[in-house]
């Protein structure tokens, strides 16, 4: 499905260009004859290779979503949830041929609350980046912007999400694993395995058990799974194949049968 970007350039007779790679003459031809002042970057997947990044006379600038040096790479939302930071924001970098590497020309702080998850700061970043890069090149257009290379410490990696780590470990704390819940929504969507088939899990919150990791009860609004310390609380959940539904509704229709376990 085309993006919102895509259908609004296509329906206002933009071109559009979708590379597969960058390393083409070809490609590289496409952009030189757009004479652009500027080369703006959100969530693209390659890297700009130097005869790209060349181009343009104010360069290519990258619209990021964490406070650099801290969660370079593809996923910088999602780990700083993980991660349990209590921060981030939007840093609009000039490009180099590095990962995330160019010096930052403006930075703007925004805190993660305790119910956000990929989801909302996605939308709040992106709506708070759309406003800086319009301030940015016009700084840069004036001469007053002014590029400061990033520390040399505290730079980490937000490694693209696999998966895989969307499968919840019991024997992780609960407050890691709420934590879990809400980096992985909407997408891929934390999961376990109830009878071996998957269980998503779409809200959940820290409890106090010592039961044995993996272990489930109920309180008759929410499904309680203990963890490796304290537990969940799931409070919406989803069979494969089967709507969203709150616990409460799960549990009318799917009683747990003793000794039941998530794994």
């Amino acid at each position: 499905m085309a993006s919102p970007v895509k259908r609004f350039a296509l329906d206002h007779g933009m071109p559009v260009r979708q590379p597969a790679s960058l390393k083409s003459d070809l490609e590289i031809d496409g952009v030189r004859a757009a004479r652009a002042d500027a080369i703006v970057v959100a969530a693209y997947g390659l890297l700009l290779p130097q005869a790209l990044l060349d181009l343009p006379r104010y360069g290519a600038l990258n619209i990021h979503a964490s406070l650099l040096p801290r969660w370079r790479g593809a996923a910088p939302i999602q780990r700083a949830i993980l991660a349990g930071d209590a921060e981030t924001g939007i840093s609009i970098m000039q490009m180099d041929t590095g990962l995330d590497t160019g010096p930052v020309l403006m930075t703007q702080r925004m805190p993660i609350a305790a119910h956000d998850d990929t989801g909302t700061l996605h939308d709040a970043l992106a709506e708070l980046g759309a406003r800086m890069i319009v301030k940015a090149l016009a700084e840069v257009e004036a001469g007053r912007a002014r590029a400061v290379a990033q520390p040399t410490t505290g730079a980490t990696y937000a490694a693209k999400v696999d998966k895989d780590e969307a499968r919840l470990d019991w024997s992780r704390t609960a407050a890691e694993l709420e934590r879990a819940v809400r980096a992985f929504r909407p997408v891929p969507g934390a999961f376990a395995l109830l009878e071996g088939a998957p269980l998503k899990i779409w809200r959940a919150r820290v409890v106090d058990s010592s039961a044995e990791p993996g272990s489930l009860t109920d309180d008759g609004e929410n499904l309680i799974v203990a963890c490796g310390k304290q537990a969940l609380a799931i409070s919406e959940l989803q069979r494969a194949g089967g709507k969203r539904l709150s616990a409460r509704e799960f549990l009318h229709g799917h009683p747990l049968a003793a000794g039941a376990r998530l794994s």
